[in-house]
Parts: C-alpha cells; structure tokens; sequence
C-alpha cells in the first residue's frame, strides 16, 4: 500500500522555484532516498510532505489522505500519522524539556499521554528510560537523535521523512543510527523519506533512490541499480564522488565541476547541461522528461 504519494509537486519562493513537478510513492515498510546537491530542493519537499509549508502547486496524499490545502485545524488530528525528523537534534529540541517531556509533548497534546509508553518508546530506540530525567544538552549527539526518533515515533506514525538525520554524527554513531532505523522500519512498517547527501548512508538504508537536481528529479529507481549503474551523467557524477577507503586511509574523488545554476535563472532545456560531459546542442533547448517504468531517466541520451 502507497502510504506517501506526491504527484506533480511545485514550491514557488517568490521568482525562485525550489521544486519544479516532482512525483514520487513510498509504499509501507519502503525506505525511499532523495539525494542531490546542497540547493537542489529536497528538503524543501520534505517540508511540504509534512505541510511544515504549503506548495504551490501539486499534490500530497498520506495513507489515502490528501493533505495538500488541508487547514492547521484539519491538519492537527492526522498529524499523528506522519512525522519528521530533523538534522540537528539539539537545535529540534527544546532545551527546557527533559528527555521524557520532549517524548510525551505529542502525546499529551492529542490526549494519549502514558509514561510507561513513553518509557518503553525510549527503551526502543535504545535509550535507559532513566535518562529521560536528564535535558538535551546533557546528552551525546547519538542519544540525542535517539530522542529525536522516540519523539517522531511517540504518535505511531506511518511515515517518518528524515532530512539528513544522521549527517552531524560520527561514522561509528551514523552507522548505529541508521541500523536502528533499518530494525524500527521492519518491526512497524514505518514508510522513510530519506533525505541525504551521502550516499554510502543511502545504500545502506534505501529500496529506491530519487536523485534531484535544481527541483527536479532526475533519475529514479531501485537503490542497488542506481548506485551500482547510474544512467543520467548526474547521477554518475555523484556516484563517482563517493569516497574510497585506500590502506592510506579515506580518499575524497573528485567532485562535478562546476556550481549548479541558480534556481532563478534556470537555464533554458536540460538544466544540467552547462556541467554535463555528454551534452548536445539539442540540451540547450529541449527539457527533458522522466522516462521509463521501475528505472525512470530523465535524459534522451544515455
């Protein structure tokens, strides 16, 4: 079952456009990754998935609900049902808050408060119940994602859209972060939207991968065949900037040349194309469109 579907999503910021017709479904238990450049838009899809902002144009539907237009009001008892959580847990956490309270805020607002629920979420996601007494600042960064997770799972959620939630950890944390996140997805069903950068992170966690690039997407389709056998010239620039562990130690690639163009002044046709090692004449000029089935491309020459 689709429990997120977005169908030709637009987010307009006066005359810049972050988004620019994107449409993608996660099913239950699916963890979909949205990878690009810094700019590229995902984020700001992610906050309209969880209408923290209201697109322009579009559509959102969670678990069968459209959510597109729908008021604060209406909004506030589906809430529950999707969730996020953000890149930096202490700057998303109230630092007035306990452990505890910041977990049961939710809760108590939809009047399903239980501290013994609240202690049981903390042990889930591998923390003593006993540091719920204690407040953020008092914490690792790992402990305090923990808590970012156990607050975005406190209303049993269906969806969780996690926007770079492992970038400001340590690799050794990031790795248990993201297996917890691998063992919470199969105990519930838990449908991810994964935002990220890193792609060593997303292929550890991801079933498909959506790849952005100014508000578009680019290329989409199963995690394994994007990251092993990427088609759009993006893609494969981001696939070949993956760092390499070397007996030296970790070695960075290089990266694509150049600086994407701003979303202001979007270039006419493809808008890769200034930086594209394939481009033709015909790029300047034709937009290219998403192609294909279960792999999509949006590129006539690859």
């Amino acid at each position: 079952m689709s429990v997120l579907v977005v169908e030709d999503l637009v987010m307009r910021y006066g005359g810049l456009t972050a988004v620019d017709g994107v449409s993608l479904t996660i099913a239950e238990g699916e963890t979909y990754a949205l990878v690009g450049e810094s700019g590229c838009g995902k984020s700001t899809l992610a906050r309209c998935a969880v209408r923290l902002a209201t697109p322009t144009g579009g559509r959102i539907s969670v678990a069968g609900t459209d959510i597109t237009r729908a008021s604060r009001r209406a909004l506030r008892p589906l809430r529950g049902g999707f969730q996020l959580v953000f890149q930096d847990p202490m700057a998303s956490l109230d630092p007035r808050l306990t452990v505890h309270d910041a977990v049961a805020e939710g809760p108590r607002i939809h009047g399903r408060y239980s501290r013994s629920a609240v202690d049981d979420l903390l042990a889930e996601v591998g923390l003593d119940p006993s540091l719920g007494e204690r407040l953020p600042h008092q914490l690792s960064g790992g402990q305090r994602q923990r808590v970012g997770i156990a607050r975005a799972l406190a209303l049993r959620p269906r969806l969780l859209v996690l926007d770079e939630p492992v970038a400001s950890l340590d690799v050794s944390v990031q790795a248990q972060v993201v297996n917890l996140l691998r063992d919470l997805q199969d105990r519930h069903g838990l449908a991810y939207l994964f935002i990220a950068h890193d792609l060593a992170v997303v292929a550890s966690l991801a079933h498909r991968v959506g790849v952005m690039y100014l508000g578009r997407l680019v290329e989409e389709g199963p995690a394994e065949q994007v990251l092993t056998d990427p088609r759009h010239p993006y893609t494969r620039a981001l696939v070949d900037a993956i760092p390499v562990e070397t007996p030296a130690g970790r070695r960075d690639r290089p990266v694509l040349a150049g600086e994407p163009p701003s979303p202001v002044d979007r270039p006419p046709g493809c808008a890769f194309h200034p930086r594209c090692p394939i481009a033709r004449p015909s790029c300047a000029v034709t937009s290219p469109v998403l192609a294909g089935e279960d792999r999509r491309v949006a590129c006539p020459h690859v």
